[in-house]
């Protein structure tokens, strides 16, 4: 592997980092490179001894210079809903103009038949890889447990969890198991081309199970209520959150519902070579938090 040169993009964000920190455990800093926005992620990236870009998906030119001398890569999916196939698609061309080996993507879980709406850009995305010609996986995560740990302070306030997936089971895995599956898809051994990895917790749970669960660790009494997915977004607005991050909330929730966050193939831990962390843990985590 002395030979290989790594680069991950959006590595400020919160599961590049984790990324970061597994890929430094196994490869020289010296053979990883980062692309960040902010100057400040940069200075940190830099103290670590890793090779800094400064550019993001908009900017193609910035994304030339980042993939240059680049074996393999990993393209973490855009923030900016709504913009992100043509960003994603910037990145794709300048790793196909270096030359990139491999290219792992990160998608969602079932993309190809996911309710969700949030699956239509990687759709998208999906199919600008297959059409490039570039060498690529897919990673298609699943749910993060953190998005429903995020939900708790608030549950633990009043009393009450509010959501829409109603009896949906949901197979969320913990950030850190899905960065990770990346590192081990970017260092394997093994050819990793062509390959689409469907990626999701051991468990799973309902959201009614998730109320249970944080009632028991917490001593606090908090039920679940199941609200129709317009009257879930309207609570989130009010709750402060912006409009469109309430209506993906309240999309995926409906999406849980129909079966879109569960896989029980146990791909993710069969991978990462151990059980995927559990919701119990995740919640513990949070209250200690």
């Amino acid at each position: 592997m002395s030979a290989s040169r790594f680069l991950v993009t959006g590595a400020s964000g919160q599961l590049g980092r984790l990324v970061i920190d597994g890929l430094l455990k196994i490869v020289p800093a010296s053979q990883i490179g980062v692309l960040v926005r902010s100057e400040k992620a940069a200075a940190e990236l830099a103290a670590r001894g890793l090779h800094v870009h400064n550019g993001d998906y908009s900017r193609p030119d910035s994304l030339k210079a980042a993939f240059a001398g680049v074996d393999r890569a990993l393209l973490i999916s855009s923030s900016e809903i709504g913009q992100r196939t043509a960003q994603h698609r910037n990145a794709i061309e300048a790793a196909g103009q270096a030359g990139v080996k491999l290219l792992a993507y990160t998608s969602l879980l079932h993309a190809g038949t996911s309710p969700v709406g949030l699956a239509e850009e990687h759709r998208q995305t999906e199919a600008d890889l297959k059409a490039s010609g570039v060498p690529h996986a897919l990673l298609r995560n699943g749910w993060y447990s953190e998005n429903y740990a995020a939900s708790i302070p608030a549950a633990l306030a009043h009393g009450v969890l509010l959501g829409s997936a109603d009896g949906g089971r949901i197979a969320s895995a913990a950030r850190a198991d899905y960065a990770d599956a990346a590192v081990r898809v970017l260092t394997a051994a093994e050819p990793q081309a062509g390959r689409i990895y469907e990626l999701a917790g051991d468990g799973s749970y309902t959201l009614a199970e998730f109320a249970a669960e944080l009632s028991k660790q917490s001593g606090k009494a908090v039920a679940y209520r199941d609200l129709p997915q317009a009257d879930y977004e309207a609570a989130l607005v009010g709750a402060g959150l912006p409009g469109p991050f309430a209506a993906l909330l309240a999309d995926s929730d409906a999406g849980a519902a129909k079966g879109a966050l569960f896989d029980d193939s146990h791909t993710l831990s069969q991978l990462i070579g151990r059980p995927t962390t559990p919701i119990a843990a995740t919640i513990s985590a949070a209250l200690k938090a």
